[in-house]
């Protein structure tokens, strides 16, 4: 990304009225860059054009690889490597390896699905955040808007945010 990436930042005070102004700054042609705000907003993320998140695959996968890694490591060490008659039952028990199984794959998914998060969001260690406004993580709801992807002007969208009940639009640069 270039340094000189210019952002209008349209502040609101409501969540109301920042997903009224999404669907009434998209329809007048400025494309939104993102929305920031301190809690989720149910149809937010429909309002902005986001496309179903592909989270719950991911989780299914790492579920199956924990499973199918707990089962070899079971049927290894307890048929192979040291077979043990436990009690008069085979050495193959499934029902008994069905707690290690579950917690194995437990484990597995949600070791996966923190590592798909911070990969996901760019959350490396030495990333530094970009803060648009520090209070959208307090009261603020912040809507921005990325000046070389639309043709309208600067006045031009700053006085759409404004109609659309911004209570103040700033200009970002990073």
């Amino acid at each position: 990304m270039d340094s000189t990436e210019r952002y209008l930042v349209g502040v609101y005070d409501d969540d109301d009225e920042v997903l009224h102004a999404v669907t009434t700054v998209k329809q007048s042609g400025v494309k939104i860059e993102e929305v920031y705000t301190p809690f989720p907003i149910h149809g937010l993320d429909v309002a902005l054009g986001h496309p179903r998140t592909r989270i719950p695959i991911a989780a299914f996968l790492f579920g199956c690889l924990g499973l199918t890694c707990i089962f070899s490591l079971i049927n290894y060490t307890m048929v192979f490597d040291w077979p043990m008659i436990i009690g008069g039952k085979d050495f193959f028990a499934l029902p008994d390896w069905i707690p290690v199984s579950f917690e194995g794959t437990v484990l597995f998914t949600a070791f996966g699905m923190v590592g798909t998060f911070l990969v996901s969001n760019s959350l490396w260690p030495g990333k530094s955040p970009r803060t648009f406004d520090l209070r959208s993580t307090d009261d603020k709801f912040i809507l921005t808007v990325n000046m070389a992807n639309n043709k309208k002007s600067e006045s031009e969208i700053e006085s759409i945010l404004k109609a659309t009940g911004a209570i103040e639009v700033n200009v970002k640069q990073f």
